[in-house]
């Protein structure tokens, strides 16, 4: 077979243990055709080949961003953002969601997103007032960095029925004023319950979101993304469909769905795996906190929870971060596969951020796949290393004892959280350092083939795909990135400015510079 394209003269790190290295890569159609040396191309090559020469230039499977939120994002892309890289003040938020009131008609809502207190100077929360100053014609939400808070205005929790009165939803709250006992309009894990009461992104502004998200994930080699939202339903998966459809998202995606929207797939006779290479139906996510100082969902809940996705033959993927969430899910996990056996599943859990000795031989006796966040270590680790207390500090992020436990452990960006760059996720893996230097547990240092490997074959085995990607190997899918340095002979504090110069999908370049 004569081939399509062929990459030459790379430096090709594959990632297949059976041939780490090459030189060149043909693909045909959207396949990887054949990996190996220089001594390829004239037996593969014809007069329609295209042949790009990469000049020594390292190239890479292309990356997968394991838990990420891509809607989310585009509508963050579309809000105000009050990111530390934007705002360094309440009053900044204030001038920035003014200067978007200004240009939008009065009653309709302003989202502003990315807001952190931590580095705020003030120290603290924005709150319904200082909101208010900004605009009182317009409804405001303002979504903290972690997706897991967010602050209305007084004309928006009108809107969604917040008062005096209101009492707290179950495993969510509403933060009062110690005097008034009015609510302040900081709202903890009660994100999905305002979005149901807010207008939806229209068509128009959906697709307009998602453009930049696209162009984000390909100007940084994402060639898949796995989105974890807990509140996906059968909606969102007609929106990737018609995205796909006309051209708008060019990476694959895995998309995550609600316990409550599991029948409603089912129905549709799709399962767990469901649809083909650019869309495919994955696990069921549940979310495990103690943001109320109980676990949320109970114990009991929980079991069934998963119980019934693992009958029903889906992979589960439980958010835990803390310890008490994480034995809970880890419990619930081992509870699930003892009353009904379901072979290869292949359950994960989300985040596993703070693991102490006990819950991590748990982890390793249930054999669960691990998605974490390396590059929280570089955007927050400023912050971890000022509130986490010492006995738990030395639990965080264990990278390095969690590989050699024998788990398997997929990197992600959990987007819009932080920005979407592996190669941040890579070189924190790598580093350990927060973005003011400091180094968080050096210990925990892996190796730059390991973290590779987070964002690559370990991301695609957490989805169940890593027959098809992963790797740059014969038969797999051509998806590629070349970057703009040799990955092996820079210093490895500098892996998080190298860039993407080309980005392949099913053997078709998607973005170069």
């Amino acid at each position: 077979m004569k081939a399509d394209l062929i990459l030459y003269n790379a430096n090709a790190i594959t990632l297949d243990p059976k041939k780490p290295k090459a030189n060149l890569i043909a693909i045909k159609k959207n396949r990887i055709l054949e990996v190996g040396d220089h001594s390829l191309p004239e037996i593969l090559t014809s007069s329609k080949t295209k042949l790009i020469n990469c000049h020594g230039k390292t190239v890479v499977p292309g990356f997968n961003d394991a838990h990420c939120h891509p809607f989310a994002l585009a509508s963050s892309l579309l809000g105000v953002d009050c990111s530390p890289a934007q705002v360094t003040g309440i009053n900044d938020i204030k001038v920035a969601i003014h200067q978007r009131a200004q240009k939008t008609p009065p009653g309709k809502w302003i989202k502003a997103t990315g807001y952190n207190e931590f580095y705020l100077t003030e120290k603290r929360h924005p709150n319904r007032w200082d909101l208010d100053e900004a605009t009182s014609n317009h409804p405001v939400k303002l979504n903290h960095r972690s997706g897991h808070a967010c602050v209305l205005n007084s004309l928006a929790l009108s809107l969604v029925g917040i008062s005096r009165e209101t009492a707290d939803p179950p495993g969510g709250i509403i933060d009062r004023d110690l005097q008034s006992g009015e609510p302040t309009g900081l709202l903890f894990e009660m994100n999905r319950q305002v979005d149901q009461t807010t207008p939806r992104l229209t068509a128009d502004e959906l697709e307009r979101g998602m453009k930049f998200t696209n162009q984000t994930y390909l100007s940084q080699g994402i060639t898949s993304v796995q989105d974890a939202t807990a509140s996906n339903d059968f909606s969102q998966w007609q929106s990737y469909l018609r995205l796909q459809d006309i051209g708008i998202l060019k990476s694959r995606v895995y998309m995550m769905i609600s316990t409550t929207a599991l029948s409603s797939f089912m129905d549709r006779g799709l399962v767990s795996g469901s649809r083909d290479e650019h869309l495919r139906l994955g696990s069921v996510k549940i979310i495990v906190d103690e943001t109320t100082g109980d676990i949320y969902p109970s114990e009991d809940k929980l079991t069934q929870q998963v119980l019934q996705a693992h009958r029903a033959g889906f992979q589960v993927a439980l958010h835990a971060i803390e310890e008490r969430p994480l034995k809970a899910a880890a419990s619930a996990l081992e509870q699930a596969s003892s009353y009904s056996h379901r072979p290869n599943l292949r359950h994960r859990i989300e985040h596993c951020s703070i693991c102490p000795p006990e819950l991590l031989e748990h982890l390793k006796k249930i054999g669960v796949v691990i998605v974490s966040q390396p590059p929280f270590i570089y955007y927050s680790g400023e912050r971890y290393l000022a509130e986490i207390s010492p006995q738990q500090l030395q639990w965080l992020y264990r990278f390095k004892s969690l590989l050699e436990a024998g788990l398997t452990i997929a990197g992600s960006s959990d987007s819009p959280v932080v920005p979407n760059s592996p190669l941040v996720g890579i070189c924190a893996a790598i580093n350990r350092k927060a973005s003011a230097g400091q180094v968080i547990l050096p210990e925990e240092k892996i190796t730059l083939p390991q973290a590779l490997a987070m964002y690559t074959i370990n991301a695609a085995y957490a989805s169940r795909e890593e027959k098809i990607k992963g790797t740059i190997s014969k038969g797999k899918l051509a998806d590629l990135v070349t970057l703009n340095a040799e990955l092996h002979k820079i210093p490895t504090d500098e892996i998080k400015n190298i860039g993407v110069v080309m980005t392949i999908i099913d053997g078709n370049i998607v973005w170069e510079i």
